[in-house]
């Protein structure tokens, strides 16, 4: 995984997608180092941030489309379900991906590499509780959410909506990770535009990625704070029918102070569901 890590990074441009019916991220770029659980973890300007559960993902699959010439890398897991996809938009993308040599079934490249250790939740900074739904989707955590020593309160979910209309019209940037098994992209700045559909699909243009929540498959919202640059920093995280955390709105890594108290204020403005 280390090395397939590595490999995405060769690509020039390409349209990454990670998610599932519920939530679900885009964006068309080229792939900063992806990092894996237990990493030091970073979303910077114009790369597309991946992180990644190296135990969750058992094969990397090249697909051609003979039709239309377009060719995509899926990651899967052990169960068959797309964790990450990335469509190769030149062609000089799509000549050097056809270098890569088959790997049989079972086959390993190179021996495995020690995982790195994961931080704990209970006590653990915001990293933790990324780390900890990356792992499960967050069912263990949330089923356990009781130990956690940092705060935390169920959020109306009719609020998400508004709260990205407003971010939008105050110009506050926002960060947004997605989920799906074994991978979190993520994306952060200002927010150039959102939509809703009558459906509940609610639409963001967040710096260089577009982000899509399905607000009626939504089942809670948390509001939940841990320790990140600039101390307490709050998230909200949506969960699906199932319990898993699909997307989290929240600010990563060294925003500015105002951004970060403007940030704070607003959350501590939402309603209990």
């Amino acid at each position: 995984m280390p090395e397939l890590a590595r490999c995405l990074t060769l690509f020039q441009y390409v349209q990454a997608v990670t998610g599932g019916p519920v939530a679900r991220i885009d964006q068309a770029g080229s792939y900063a180092v992806p990092s894996l659980r237990g990493d030091a973890f970073a979303v910077r300007p114009g790369s597309i941030a991946l992180r990644i559960d190296a135990d969750g993902v058992a094969s990397a699959v090249v697909a051609r489309d003979e039709g239309t010439g377009s060719v995509a890398l899926h990651l899967f897991d052990a169960d068959g379900r797309t964790v990450h996809q990335g469509r190769l938009l030149s062609e000089g993308d799509r000549l050097l991906v056809g270098l890569a040599r088959t790997v049989e079934a079972g086959a390993s490249v190179a021996g495995p590499s020690p995982a790195p250790e994961v931080p704990a939740w209970e006590n653990g900074d915001q990293l933790a509780q990324l780390d900890a739904v990356l792992a499960d989707g967050g069912v263990a955590r949330r089923e356990a959410f009781d130990r956690y020593r940092g705060e935390h309160r169920p959020i109306d979910v009719d609020v998400i909506a508004s709260v990205l209309d407003h971010v939008y019209s105050v110009g506050l940037p926002v960060g947004v990770a997605v989920f799906a098994p074994a991978a979190m992209q993520a994306c952060g700045g200002r927010v150039h535009v959102t939509d809703r559909t009558v459906g509940g699909r609610v639409f963001a243009a967040i710096a260089d990625s577009s982000v899509e929540i399905d607000l009626a498959g939504v089942r809670a919202c948390h509001l939940v704070r841990s320790t990140a640059a600039h101390g307490p920093t709050s998230a909200l995280e949506l969960d699906d029918e199932d319990g898993r955390c699909v997307a989290v709105i929240t600010q990563f890594g060294m925003v500015g102070e105002d951004v970060h108290a403007a940030w704070e204020h607003l959350a501590a403005s939402l309603p209990d569901a």
